[in-house]
């Protein structure tokens, strides 16, 4: 990268910060000590998404950001968790996954994201994805999501020796799980 000023070849990074269009970085040039921005965007026309009518249609980050962003609407998720989201499919799709990619390929990555993030923003976006047609696809989402998260608790519990836990309700003292 060259300094627009002085025009020298090298610069440092002073800042990074992921934006909707890509990376926003503020360099410092190391002749002149001078600052400048400069944007940076992975090129996704590589890329091809193939519908469920097997139509194809060029990847669109753009899409990808408003839907999500959808499902995330009135919820405490924040613009740069959503862009770092999206940077971050976009960015696996292009590494790992050829130049054409099933919908349904990103549609579960979203998922995967959302439920690490905000729960009613996964079951806002499933209720899109897998285009619930009755109120039993919500309860289904929400039966599997009390699952997991009970399933994470006993996990835990199973981290305690059994043995110590026996002795400690026998002599009536506190447990870490709360119980005598």
């Amino acid at each position: 990268m060259n300094c627009p000023y002085c025009e020298h070849q090298e610069s440092k990074v002073v800042d990074s910060r992921y934006i909707q269009e890509g990376i926003r970085r503020r360099r410092e040039c190391l002749m002149c000590s001078l600052r400048f921005t400069t944007y940076e965007k992975v090129h996704s026309q590589l890329l091809n998404v193939i519908k469920k009518d097997l139509r194809k249609e060029p990847f669109s980050i753009e899409k990808l950001t408003k839907s999500i962003t959808t499902a995330c609407t009135k919820r405490p998720v924040s613009k740069s968790e959503i862009e770092k989201i999206t940077i971050n499919i976009e960015t696996d799709l292009l590494q790992n996954h050829g130049s054409e990619i099933k919908s349904s390929l990103i549609g579960q990555m979203v998922l995967d994201k959302l439920i690490q993030l905000d729960k009613v923003s996964y079951i806002r976006f499933s209720s899109v994805y897998k285009n619930f047609e009755s109120e039993e696809g919500f309860v289904e989402v929400i039966d599997t999501i009390k699952t997991e998260n009970s399933s994470i608790g006993k996990q835990q519990l199973q981290l305690f020796p059994e043995e110590k836990i026996k002795k400690a309700k026998r002599k009536g003292e506190k447990t870490n799980d709360g119980t005598k």
